[in-house]
């Protein structure tokens, strides 16, 4: 977990004081509402359909408990006793009154916390892998790195007013969990066969109205340019990116038009001029970030507890949660484990104050103080002795967190649509009810096996449909909620050897809300009727048999 510096608590400060100016001019009419937006936005402040929603910035998804107190205590104090864990690993306060965001960022500030670019047209929060510094096939570490991009990109005067908003996504791992084709950059910390430490840099990928697969425009960047290389990709689309239409305003747009090869070229241009300039990184800068890190303490432990396994032979509930929520770490005798946050009646991502605090107790008692958010809404215990497997899983039974849904049905990704988010055409929280309920046997959802179903309540994609095994798209039809439905996307698929993305494709016309639910058993019940082995996956039967089958039969069943 990175300590801040006095230079990093004084940049938070001010701008609290500096916040709580502006919101009283507001109040007292001396700034127009226009005026205040662009300032409240940079403060991560919307203004939904019924209230304001603050969305706080969880860097890489790591906080310690002490922070996630902070949560409860901001959770009763000021909003309705609950907060909403967002797919870019931060939390969002959904009910706060304008006059006290002040106070709720104050109190933030004492945590080392902060809303700073979680809104607005400027490089928000960077994200990572929610298993990194522990994942088995992690090649580097990339949260040293997102550190170094966060305190670079944080109120950078450069960047403070980019075409649209940017968002950037580190891996360092030889599986990609951070999505890293699907961001206006993504990035893959990696190691050349002189062992130096470098990053791929891929750029133009993103969901929305036109998801697009990003592509690689570096395969091998010296660490030493990790901050000049980027700033060389942000002037070039600062400079020639679209500012008068916003919906062709992403990066993506710009390197889809321009093509590849010449943003590539224009890319490199900039860095040629620029590339030993004052954001050079040196040795001495990385040890320094390195050593704000608290690093976790390891005992000398064997691979497998004896009583873990007897107690998983024995327990068929506990053996399921293993098989499903339990996952492999690089140091001997320990695990990582996702808490669900998908529960039958709670929308995806939602966490009581009385949950929060369990959580954190839970996490100083069997994970030394810290936890992971993922971008799937869940949260993750990264650094679990196996032998405490037993009886964390008894906590996290009572608190209702250890269904072994994770990579399946039940794990579903939805933003918070028309119930909230005043963009959003149609609900996505009812229908991911809905569906939950249909599939919530958990012999169904095994059988079933790996399917990733997410849910966007507009096209900004917050629900990432796009990559979904299964996509759901609310859409307005004659002022009417619709939902268009894609399949085959996947955030990360192995092809050629190499990793890769897939953007789903559209199965036809839209369909009513009554109808969704049935429609997404259709196309359950064809895949299983397709599939040639138990492991066959949904997504792999899509790539093999295409779309077709699976449209006739929907279809038919629709009418």
């Amino acid at each position: 977990m990175y300590q801040y510096t006095a230079f990093d608590q004084r940049i938070v400060d001010e701008r609290v004081a500096q916040f709580r100016d502006q919101t009283e001019r507001h109040l007292a009419g001396e700034l127009s509402a226009d005026d205040f937006k662009v300032l409240r936005l940079q403060n991560g402040l919307y203004i939904q359909k019924h209230a304001p929603m603050l969305r706080v910035a969880i860097p890489y998804g790591l906080v310690n408990t002490k922070q996630v107190r902070m949560f409860a205590h901001i959770a009763r104090k000021y909003d309705r006793d609950y907060a909403h864990f967002s797919t870019r690993q931060n939390i969002q306060f959904n009910w706060p009154e304008l006059s006290r965001v002040p106070d709720i960022l104050a109190d933030l500030a004492t945590v080392q916390m902060h809303a700073i670019q979680t809104s607005g047209n400027c490089i928000r929060n960077t994200t990572t892998d929610q298993f990194a510094g522990v994942a088995p096939d992690e090649v580097v570490n990339p949260l040293v790195w997102a550190e170094i991009i966060r305190q670079w990109s944080t109120i950078h005067p450069e960047f403070a007013y980019l075409p649209r908003k940017f968002k950037i996504a580190i891996s360092g791992s030889t599986k990609d969990r951070a999505a890293t084709l699907v961001h206006d950059i993504g990035l893959v910390a990696l190691k050349n066969d002189a062992g130096q430490i470098g990053f791929r840099v891929i750029v133009g990928g993103g969901l929305g109205r036109t998801p697009i697969v990003g592509t690689a425009i570096r395969e091998f960047l010296p660490w030493q340019h990790l901050i000049t290389y980027l700033e060389a990709v942000l002037r070039v689309y600062n400079r020639l990116g679209r500012r008068d239409n916003k919906y062709k305003a992403r990066i993506k747009i710009l390197v889809k038009e321009s093509t590849p090869a010449q943003f590539a070229e224009w890319v490199e241009a900039e860095f040629e001029a620029t590339k030993n300039g004052p954001t050079l990184l040196s040795q001495h800068e990385i040890d320094v970030v390195s050593a704000r890190f608290t690093q976790p303490v390891y005992k000398s432990l064997p691979s497998d507890d004896a009583a873990t396994v007897t107690f998983a032979a024995s327990n068929s509930e506990f053996a399921r949660w293993q098989r499903r929520n339990v996952h492999a770490h690089r140091v001997s005798g320990y695990a990582a484990v996702t808490l669900s946050l998908k529960r039958i009646g709670v929308p995806p991502g939602d966490i009581t104050a009385d949950e929060l605090d369990r959580v954190a107790a839970l996490a100083d008692q069997f994970n030394q103080g810290e936890l992971r958010v993922t971008h799937e809404q869940n949260l993750v215990f990264t650094d679990v002795e196996v032998s405490a497997l037993p009886e964390l899983w008894r906590e996290l039974k009572a608190l209702g967190m250890a269904t072994p849904n994770i990579g399946l049905i039940g794990n579903i990704i939805a933003c918070p649509g028309g119930d909230f988010c005043d963009l959003a055409n149609a609900v996505s929280i009812p229908v991911a009810a809905a569906i939950h309920e249909r599939f919530e046997s958990l012999d169904y959802q095994f059988d079933i096996g790996e399917l990733d179903l997410n849910i966007s309540g507009c096209i900004n994609a917050c629900g990432h449909h796009h990559v979904g095994h299964i996509g759901i798209l609310g859409v307005d039809k004659h002022e009417e909620e619709w939902y268009q439905i894609t399949i085959g996307g996947a955030q990360t698929i192995a092809q050629g050897g190499t990793q890769t993305a897939k953007i789903g494709k559209i199965i036809g016309p839209s369909f009513a809300r009554a109808q969704v639910t049935d429609v997404i058993e259709n196309l359950i019940t064809t895949y299983l009727s397709l599939r040639e082995r138990d492991d066959e996956r949904f997504v792999d039967v899509v790539a093999r048999t295409g779309i077709e089958p699976f449209k006739e039969r929907v279809y038919a069943e629709a009418n």
